[in-house]
């Protein structure tokens, strides 16, 4: 996956409108990562009028304005932020500043919709948290490994509808490609990333708390080392923790950059949730050396074994329910409760993690 190319981070899925054309209008801003094109293809493909973008670097914002020809090009952020027509603004600031940034955003009267990870520290996460109460405004997160991959949204449903019984434990596998000549200097200072387990490690949380239905969480164990980029001094190219859910599912998860050359895929990313009637396996990105094709679903259960191929076929509800919720002020697609607490959870992981050399 090449840093250079942000529409390589960009799933697209079928349009599912949920609103007409001009109904629901947002802006891009903070153009630092990729994840930004997924973001906003999710929400135009729900029904949103891409209106504004903005980014100081005025390259990041041509190569944007290539890519969604209709969005306009704004001045500043303040041109953005003080526009009454704009409902949410996304973006995908470093992660150091994408709390501060908002906390702007909601003092300005608008929903802040943000890539992972959502903080770099507590106290972010909790000045967050006091601006959503005094604005009323809603600080979704992007934690797209689970709500922009099909088999993954596909699990949740198995899951409601009891498929495998009560979720019990999870296993995350979080891999990713390095890229480390196209990452950008930021990549490489923790406190700008945050530190694996506070970077890529967020998604491998929020999913353990969505699909064992937990509300809270306790960190047991977590650890982190630098085995294979020397050459980075601050940077963590492996990372691993253990959960226990306030319900007492559990949950182990491993993350690294520390993919091969010869892998077809960014990443070998990979969900097991075992139940106490089945599990189910997912196979995110590659089904390794048989099918270079994502979004894989292998399941067992009472009835019997499954393999379902998934791409294409379920969609990515997440983006139209957040745009209804925007308009209704509801919490269908994601609570604030839950979004806040699996970043609380990943910078705890990450503030007591065993550093290993």
């Amino acid at each position: 996956m090449s840093q250079a190319n942000g529409m390589n981070y960009a799933p697209q899925g079928k349009p599912r409108p949920v609103v007409g054309t001009g109904e629901y209008a947002v802006a891009a801003m903070s153009l630092e990562h990729g994840h930004i094109y997924g973001m906003c293809n999710g929400l135009i493909e729900a029904g949103a009028t891409l209106k504004w973008v903005y980014d100081p670097d005025p390259d990041k914002v041509r190569k944007f304005v290539a890519a969604y020809p209709q969005v306009r090009a704004a001045d500043s952020e303040q041109q953005i932020l003080q526009d009454p027509e704009v409902s949410l603004v996304a973006a995908a600031a470093i992660p150091c500043d994408r709390g501060p940034l908002g906390v702007k955003v909601m003092e300005h009267g608008k929903d802040y919709f943000t890539d992972k990870t959502p903080f770099t520290t507590l106290e972010q996460l909790e000045e967050a948290k006091r601006t959503v109460e005094a604005t009323g405004r809603k600080y979704a997160v992007y934690y797209s490994e689970r709500l922009h991959v099909e088999s993954a949204v596909f699990a949740g449903q198995l899951i409601r509808d009891g498929a495998i019984g009560r979720v019990v434990q999870v296993l995350g596998l979080g891999p990713h490609r390095l890229n480390a000549p196209q990452r950008p200097d930021w990549f490489y200072e923790k406190a700008k990333y945050g530190g694996i387990l506070c970077d890529i490690g967020s998604h491998q949380i929020e999913q353990f708390l969505f699909y064992a239905g937990c509300a809270d969480a306790q960190v047991l164990q977590s650890k982190v080392a630098n085995y294979g980029s020397k050459a980075y001094a601050e940077l963590e190219d492996y990372g691993d923790a253990t959960l226990v859910g306030d319900n007492g599912a559990t949950n182990y998860f491993r993350v690294d950059w520390l993919t091969p050359g010869g892998l077809s895929s960014w990443g070998d990313g990979r969900t097991i949730i075992l139940g106490t009637n089945g599990y189910i396996e997912l196979r995110k990105y590659v089904d390794l050396a048989r099918n270079a094709g994502g979004d894989h679903l292998y399941m067992a259960n009472g009835e019997g074994e499954y393999h379902l191929e998934l791409a294409g076929k379920v969609g990515y509800p997440y983006f139209g329910e957040l745009i209804l919720d925007s308009i209704h002020r509801t919490e269908i697609a994601m609570s604030q409760a839950h979004t806040f607490k699996a970043a609380e959870l990943c910078l705890k992981a990450q503030a007591s993690a065993v550093r290993i050399e």
